[in-house]
């Protein structure tokens, strides 16, 4: 293998152990909550941070971390990185009590801040063409077939040995790493960092995506009841606000203005915001209406999603070499459109659609998935083919359009808008998609007290409603989550479709993209700067 070829290895190691992390985690909490002693956190508020401290941590870090590795070293700065998250892995999988595993979760989320950045800078000072192209679409593809395996392998683990394994299996992965940055990664640096480091811009951008994410899952988890989630939205908003003269004012700032006067990347980010914002509509949703309503089992589930990520892991590559060698412009537009085609297939699902249950309690109530065939395996198979050709061609124009020297910069910014989008989107539109829910719910069943908990719980799961719930609440019940489920796919739909439509009016360039100057784009830009899993409902 030649070195270009294991630097990808080395990039696809380091970002994939924290998609592997985060997707086999959520398949431990359970056994968490059960085994790990805990003195002052409540079971479920533990699990909650045990997820979210990591991705807190991880979203707020990472423009510091994408800026660090532009400045001491791209190699350097990724190495610390996966050593680190070996070390915090190593930590949680020993941790004796909760309190302490939501710690060592911070920490290994602040580690993981440096790897996805730093992955593709690595591939960006790399590679160049069509060569780019392909790097970073077997990335994507990788990162793909991680996500496929990740939960099943976990999920064995967890389910045969222990929740423990959930974190130690991360180090044969972290070990492989840092054995092939050791022999076979060169070091790059951006040749032109300043000589002093940007601590007030560090501090401001560390607030401003901590108290958005932080603010956004907050709320969500205490319904908006709570004022500490608007401090942290407002702590947030005035962070970002102040950035602004920071970037401006500053000899030598954190986030440099011309990043964004670069047409491809700011309108990049602006799309990524909106189109990762309806995925986590969309995945938030599908798994709660496919279990909660339909009765689907878990297993069944995971299986009923897997063709999006087999499109994507088998065929990205391709689409970033063609996004290379074509320019990336009706990529980054058809893709999220086929994508809002197969959303909308969804949100014709009635409620009435035949469940799937691969292990039944009793083997005689087995069913075939003639209603997934029908109902979701076509959409599915859109959302799949709309994925795999937007993921790459993303990726390499974003990457693409700055200099090579911002790499790890760029790649930080857009991880971070992939984190801000989810949440403050997916913030709105469960709030609206709950309310659509209950009103009806209240329409349909209008004896009914919806909100009393008592009632909630005689009605969950949907799909088999406790003994003492009425039959006609039931049926009012799993039609108003079938019109809460149509209004998220709905929504899902249209944010894809603005997404496209960003894409196909501000993306430009043929073949490799260059870095060009915004002009309305930035102007509404400064005009503008001036200016855990969530709880869920039935």
């Amino acid at each position: 293998m030649t070195s270009k070829s294991w630097t990808l290895v080395a990039a696809v190691l380091g970002s994939g152990i924290t998609y592997l992390d985060s997707s086999v985690v959520t398949v431990a909490l359970p056994r968490i909550g059960r085994e790990l002693p805990h003195a002052h956190l409540g079971v479920l508020e533990g699990q909650t941070y045990v997820y979210n401290g990591y991705l807190l941590t991880l979203s707020a870090l990472l423009i510091l971390a994408g800026a660090l590795t532009d400045y001491y070293g791209r190699r350097r700065m990724f190495a610390i990185g996966i050593l680190g998250f070996g070390a915090t892995s190593l930590l949680c999988g020993l941790a004796p009590t909760l309190e302490l595993l939501v710690v060592f979760r911070v920490l290994q989320g602040a580690a993981g801040a440096f790897l996805v950045p730093g992955a593709l800078s690595l591939i960006t000072t790399t590679f160049t063409g069509e060569e780019q192209g392909r790097a970073f679409g077997i990335w994507s593809g990788a990162a793909a077939a991680i996500t496929i395996l990740g939960p099943f392998i976990g999920g064995v683990l967890v389910d045969t040995l222990t929740w423990r394994a959930a974190f130690l299996m991360n180090l044969p992965f972290v070990a492989l790493a840092v054995w092939v940055v050791a022999r076979h990664v060169r070091e790059s640096r951006d040749p032109q960092a300043a000589r002093g480091f940007d601590i007030p811009g560090t501090i401001t951008a560390a607030l401003a995506i901590g108290g958005l994410v932080f603010g956004a899952i907050y709320g969500q988890q205490r319904a908006w009841r709570d004022p500490m989630a608007f401090v942290a939205l407002a702590v947030g908003v005035a962070a970002a606000v102040a950035l602004v003269p920071l970037m401006t004012r500053r000899p030598h700032p954190l986030v440099p203005p011309e990043l964004f006067r670069s047409r491809n990347f700011t309108v990049t980010n602006l799309s990524t915001f909106v189109i990762y914002g309806a995925f986590a509509v969309v995945f938030y949703c599908l798994p709660l209406f496919m279990q909660g309503t339909l009765g689907y089992t878990a297993a069944a589930v995971g299986l009923a999603t897997l063709p999006v990520s087999v499109l994507l892991a088998l065929f990205s590559a391709r689409f970033g070499v063609l996004a290379a060698r074509y320019g990336p412009r009706w990529f980054m537009a058809g893709g999220p459109a086929l994508i809002a085609l197969g959303v909308l297939w969804l949100a014709r699902v009635p409620a009435s659609s035949p469940m799937w249950r691969l292990r039944p309690a009793d083997p005689g109530t087995y069913l075939p998935p003639w209603g997934y065939a029908v109902d979701f395996l076509p959409g599915l198979l859109v959302f799949g083919a709309g994925l795999m050709i937007m993921v790459a061609p993303l990726t390499t124009t974003l990457m693409t359009s700055v200099e090579a020297r911002h790499a790890g910069l760029a790649s930080a910014i857009n991880n971070a808008v992939a984190e801000l989008g989810p949440q403050l989107i997916g913030a709105i539109a469960f709030v609206v998609i709950t309310a659509a829910f209950y009103s009806a719910l209240a329409a349909r069943a209008p004896g009914l007290e919806v909100g009393s908990p008592h009632v909630r719980q005689l009605l969950a799961p949907l799909n088999a409603p406790a003994p003492g719930a009425p039959a006609a609440a039931a049926a009012a019940a799993r039609a108003a989550s079938a019109f809460g489920f149509h209004l998220a796919m709905l929504l899902g739909a249209a944010l894809l479709s603005l997404g496209a439509l960003i894409n196909a009016i501000g993306i430009r360039g043929g073949g490799t993209v260059s870095a060009r100057p915004v002009r309305s784009v930035s102007r509404h830009w400064r005009r503008a700067s001036h200016a855990v899993p969530q709880d869920s409902e039935p």
